[in-house]
């Protein structure tokens, strides 16, 4: 009599990758119900509901609401800013190199309307120690900008460099303002040729 074979486990990289799954599911149910409600109008019990669970199995993954909160908002900076650096490190002059920033950034806008809200409204309700963090990121990812606009406009000043690069933030953030109901491919070539004439402009 042969032995049927035992139940397959899941192995260790399998369950971490179940649980980055999990988390994931949980921050864009977080950032979806922010956005619609606010931060303080949604609770850790909606949350779960959200993502099919009850409220206490989101506590497996984050302390709190305000951790959700953190999480979403830091891991969005921490990924601009890493990609914004990829992309100035593979250009060879600075237009190249700011046109594919703008092209990043307005693909970031198009895809996260949701997360531009949380982080124009919400902000205050992170602890001084994630919002300042957020903050040093944001800080450092106009610097990657700032940089190749110096290089581009080298007569400018590092203040007008930094309005350059903050104004067309604005500009390409605005999307989930826009109320546009233009397919996204129509939206991104004009953002994109709107930032990159502001960009490109000539220092006055």
């Amino acid at each position: 009599m042969t032995e049927s074979p035992l139940p397959e486990t899941e192995t260790a990289g399998e369950r971490r990758q179940s649980k980055e799954e999990r988390r994931a599911a949980y921050l864009g149910a977080a950032a979806r119900l922010f956005a619609s409600h606010g931060y303080r109008g949604v609770s850790i019990e909606d949350l779960g509901a959200a993502c099919g669970v009850s409220g206490p199995a989101v506590y497996r993954h984050f302390a709190n609401k305000q951790a959700v909160l953190a999480d979403l908002l830091l891991g969005v900076s921490r990924s601009l800013l890493d990609g914004g650096t990829l992309v100035a490190s593979d250009g060879p002059a600075p237009d190249v190199v700011l046109q594919r920033l703008v092209a990043f950034q307005a693909d970031f806008a198009l895809s996260n309307a949701d997360v531009i809200r949380v982080q124009d409204r919400d902000l205050g309700n992170l602890d001084d120690s994630s919002a300042g963090e957020v903050r040093r990121l944001q800080r450092d990812y106009i610097a990657v900008w700032t940089a190749q606009l110096q290089r581009l406009h080298p007569e400018e000043s590092s203040d007008g460099a930094r309005q350059r690069a903050q104004a067309v933030f604005g500009l390409l953030n605005s999307t989930p303002h826009s109320n546009t109901k233009e397919d996204a491919a129509t939206q991104r070539s004009r953002l994109v040729a709107m930032a990159w004439a502001a960009l490109s402009a000539p220092v006055r």
